[in-house]
Formats: C-alpha cells, structure tokens, sequence
C-alpha cells in the first residue's frame, strides 16, 4: 500500500533524504523514528504529495506521486507534526468542513462518529481555539479519519496528551491499524511497543533499521535506536 523506492531529498547541498526504500502492507501499523532533523517529517511531506523529491519514487495504493498525486491525496488521511487548524471555527463545523472538502455523503453522521471515536464528546461545542493541546490534537486526528482513508500517515500524533488521553488515542490507532496501513512518526519508545508491528529507523536521511518488533520492549527499542543513530 506504501511502496518507496531509492527516495532522495536535496535542499541545495545539504542531503536529508539519502536513498531511503521501504514498504508498508494493509493492516500494518509502522513507527518511523529517528533522531531531531533525521529526514522522518520530509519523508511524510513526499509521501503527501506536499514536497517532491529529489529522487526517487513512491506510490500510495498503486498511485504515483509524481503521475497521479490527487489520487494519493485521496487515499491519504494526514496528521502533520504542527496540526494546522482554523481556531475560529467550532469543532463540529471544522470536521464538516474537511468532511465537505473530501464530498462525502451523510456528513453530519460522519462528524458524530468521528467525534466519538476519538473522544472529543465533551468539548465538541466549542470553538478550536478554546481546546487544550491534547483535544486539538484529537480534532487533527478526527480530520484525518473523517473520509476513512486506506492509508493513515501521522507526524507525532500523540503530542500534548495526557496519560490517559494517550491510552485512548492509541486505541484508535490500533484500531486503525486492522484495516489500514499506518505510518506514524514518534520519539515515544512505549508509544512504538504499544502501537506498531515494525520499527524503520532514520538517521542523518538514511534508513538504518528496518525491524518486526514483536515482543520486543521499550527499553531493548532505545539500547536499538542508540546503537544505531550514534
């Protein structure tokens, strides 16, 4: 469902991306880590279609990114690392908004089911900009659900959350992860044992680790992540 190939990304002399290949098949759920500036966010902007690379290729659900780029935003739900939201706009009318920019049908059933599913019931008659960090992340994620895309790819989603807000959040996520590919960026090691069937490692734009991690813990992630991003 997710299929990059010898990626490579240039700004000017600096290399962030350096070759990068991988897949994600249906019903995989994928932590993609690395240290600050290891390429992870410039990695997801290629894949949305937001930036081209340099190099290479990559196709979501069997569309290019470079030769059918509206069909992969079609297929893509996105959760990027800084959330931009209209904060003037009530929750409700902002997921009917991104409901309405996707065409679907039935919309307001869609927006109470989104809301529900990602529990933003008790402050869902606000306006955005009234929400704390963790419900407005919720409002992001709620976005990217709205239209039930094949492929989820979420920038540190989990940011601003309480304890308890995070178990709920990766719920949905796990859920999501039965019938969807998932891409998720984190620096949350327990977010990676609780949430993913895979581990890919990036370091200075070049893909290090590519594991199954099973049974593998939090710790024995991070003496991993250590070894290779020294």
């Amino acid at each position: 469902m997710i299929q990059v190939e010898h990626i490579t990304k240039i700004y000017d002399s600096q290399r962030v991306l350096n070759d990068v290949s991988f897949s994600v098949k249906e019903g995989e759920v994928v932590g993609l880590l690395g240290p600050n500036g290891a390429g992870k966010s410039t990695l997801m902007k290629i894949l949305t279609c937001y930036i081209p690379p340099t190099e290479g290729e990559a196709t979501i659900c069997g569309h290019s990114i470079y030769d059918d780029p509206l069909a992969v935003r079609r297929a893509i739900g996105y959760l990027s690392e800084h959330n931009p939201l209209y904060l003037d706009m009530y929750v409700r009318e902002f997921l009917r908004f991104a409901a309405g920019i996707h065409g679907m049908d039935n919309v307001d059933d869609r927006v109470e089911a989104m809301i529900a599913r990602v529990g933003l019931t008790p402050e869902s008659n606000k306006r955005i900009g009234q929400l704390s960090k963790g419900y407005r992340q919720r409002v992001g994620l709620a976005q990217a659900l709205i239209h039930d895309p094949q492929v989820l790819i979420l920038d540190e989603p989990t940011t601003g959350l309480d304890p308890n807000q995070l178990e709920e959040i990766r719920d949905v996520i796990r859920q999501a992860g039965k019938s969807k590919v998932v891409l998720l960026s984190t620096h949350i090691m327990q977010e990676v044992e609780a949430m993913c069937s895979r581990a890919i490692i990036i370091n200075h734009g070049t893909l290090v680790s590519d594991d199954l991690i099973a049974n593998t813990t939090s710790q024995q992630l991070t003496e991993k992540f250590h070894k290779v991003t020294e």
